[in-house]
């Protein structure tokens, strides 16, 4: 009898990401909507994000963060076996913004598929890439977390409008020695709480009509007061959670990556699961919410920094619409 194949571990092997060119300050919206610095700063700590030009999209976005991480990984496209990307903003809705990708960078050998967990969608993405490298499935899989949130906003919404940014990360993702790479993976959804953060119009519940458009359908709704009472609990119970997996505690991670939904979110977390700040990767002040992309985009700037080396340990965590929510635990 044949003896199954060992299960092998999954590692970074490159980290790329891109931020477009165009920034949208407060004082931007200061002429915009009723509105201050002040105001959005103390509420959400940002004071700037960056916005796509209206002739990229998504794609355009994802091929940027992807090219670095592939020459970071010192591979080229023929070499990926999977194509993945989390977005809730594709290109149009099929093909995949994936297919898409993998078609413009020429990577024949690769299969291709999006995945939709709003804000976790990263997390989600290193999960299956993990599960198909230890499988044996695959043996190098692109995720990719890409976002142009700029085009689902509602820009006469204070509320929303200025959270959001554009922004693309990703990662190649290698076979490894188990042990090593990813130490642990966390998943949760409940979809009970779907109303809080949504996108009503153009799907097949509410097609996109001219009373729609008028009733400003096409652009997400939140109920953010509700947001922030889950996502703090959700955050810290997932960190909670792959850390036990791996037989370890808060003090031994070299750094914890957060998704970049509002500074006080971010801070909740931090101090709920007493990591020092300096352990604490931040960038929403001039990145804003990057949904999908905010981890990656956090990750490869911390990488260019010089802040993170290899065989750091180094938490992820993330929230989003869904609900769902998750944790990656990564010896990078």
């Amino acid at each position: 009898m044949k003896a199954p194949e060992r299960i092998r571990g999954a590692r970074f092997t490159g980290i790329g990401y891109y931020l477009p060119e165009v920034v949208l300050t407060n004082a931007d919206f200061e002429r915009m909507l009723d509105t201050s610095d002040e105001w959005i700063v103390s509420r959400t700590g940002i004071k700037e994000r960056r916005i796509a030009k209206p002739e990229q999209a998504t794609s355009d976005l994802a091929i940027e963060a992807t090219n670095r991480a592939l020459a970071d990984a010192g591979i080229t496209p023929e070499d990926l076996d999977i194509i993945l990307i989390a977005t809730a903003t594709s290109d149009m809705p099929f093909p995949s913004t994936a297919c898409l990708v993998q078609n413009r960078i020429g990577a024949s050998n690769a299969a291709a598929f999006d995945i939709t967990a709003a804000c976790s969608g990263f997390i989600y993405g290193v999960t299956i890439a993990q599960a198909l490298i230890a499988s044996g499935k695959a043996r190098r899989v692109l995720v990719v977390g890409v976002e142009t949130l700029s085009r689902i906003m509602d820009y006469e919404d204070r509320a929303t409008c200025v959270l959001f940014g554009d922004g693309a990360g990703a990662v190649v993702m290698e076979a490894c020695e188990p042990g090593d790479g990813v130490l642990g993976t966390y998943l949760k959804s409940d979809g009970s709480y779907a109303d809080l953060l949504f996108l009503p119009g153009g799907g097949s519940r509410r097609p996109l009509t001219e009373e729609g458009l008028r009733n400003r359908e096409q652009y997400v709704k939140m109920k953010g007061d509700g947001l922030f009472k889950y996502a703090v609990r959700a955050m810290v119970e997932a960190a909670e959670a792959v850390l036990r997996e791996a037989g370890l505690t808060t003090a031994d991670i070299d750094f914890l990556v957060p998704h970049q939904a509002n500074l006080r979110i971010i801070e909740g977390v931090r101090s709920r699961l007493h990591v020092p700040p300096e352990k604490a990767i931040v960038n929403i002040d001039y990145v804003g919410n990057t949904s999908s992309a905010s981890i990656p985009i956090a990750l490869g700037e911390a990488k260019d920094k010089g802040l993170i080396k290899r065989g750091d340990r180094i938490l992820m965590v993330a929230f989003g619409g869904g609900l769902t929510w998750g944790a990656l635990l990564v010896k990078y």
